[in-house]
């Protein structure tokens, strides 16, 4: 955590206390220390999530500076224990000072119930960063699933691979509530990544690098079309028919909808 939340900042991508993340702990990870904990406080989670009573998460705590979390990390980040109702989140470590786990817990909580919905899945880690340059580019693209994807497989060709089920694009709502935890996991569940318009980008994994890594894939090809666009516009770019070699050689399956796109667009003018 120490050094996924360092990279987050020398990046640009967390400024002051933006961004967060939770990665949900094993029973072995956290039962050394279990004798030596006490629930110290409670956070009410704002919808009910049962079916994760009991489990352990790592998170950030609200208005803390990631550049900070190096240098004190009881001060900034907390294991927290799901309640047996799972109305709330127990502090069981952590946030030295009193503070609360990251104003983003419901979008992160529900990502992760939603996640461990699907079988199979194994992804335990949700972060939430201001990735500077797929924010910009939902200021200019047409702002839906199958086009932010389209453009950004077209921006550096290793995305396809990287991230096939595509980038779902939330467009703009009041953060920390409720309500854009729920949109947020339905479209997690989907695709990799959810880029919240004007705001930032929600990535998961099943580790810390893993989600760490398809962030920065996804903006890597983000800045190339940042540039394109500042230089004028394409010239050329991967086709269709590339993109399906590319998927065939590794074995993946594009999003459909943004592969039946022959060219990703601009948003109209204002």
């Amino acid at each position: 955590m120490i050094k996924t939340t360092a990279d987050l900042w020398q990046k640009g991508w967390n400024e002051r206390n933006g961004g967060n993340i939770t990665l949900r702990l094993f029973p072995e990870d956290v039962a050394p220390y279990l004798p030596g904990w006490s629930v110290r406080s409670r956070v009410p989670l704002g919808t009910a999530l049962p079916e994760l009573a009991g489990q352990y998460f790592l998170v950030t705590g609200s208005g803390k500076y990631f550049r900070n979390i190096a240098i004190d990390p009881e001060a900034n980040i907390a294991v927290c224990r799901v309640s047996d109702s799972g109305d709330d989140i127990e502090i069981l470590w952590g946030l030295r000072d009193g503070g609360v786990p990251t104003s983003e817990l419901p979008a992160h909580m529900q990502s992760h119930h939603a996640l461990q919905s699907i079988p199979g899945n194994a992804d335990r880690v949700v972060v939430h960063c201001h990735a500077t340059n797929l924010i910009a580019l939902s200021y200019v693209l047409d702002f839906n699933t199958a086009n932010v994807t389209r453009a950004l497989w077209e921006g550096s060709t290793e995305c396809l691979v990287v991230f096939p089920d595509g980038v779902a694009t939330l467009p703009w709502m009041v953060p920390g509530t409720a309500e854009i935890g729920t949109e947020t996991a339905t479209m997690i569940a989907k695709h990799p990544l959810v880029l919240w318009q004007y705001h930032g980008v929600f990535g998961r994994g099943q580790s810390l690098d893993e989600a760490f890594g398809l962030i920065d894939t996804a903006e890597k090809s983000a800045e190339i079309l940042v540039k394109v666009i500042s230089m004028g516009g394409l010239r050329q770019s991967l086709t269709t028919d590339q993109l399906i070699a590319l998927a065939r050689r590794f074995d993946v399956c594009p999003l459909p909808s943004a592969l039946n796109l022959q060219r990703w667009t601009l948003a109209p003018s204002a």
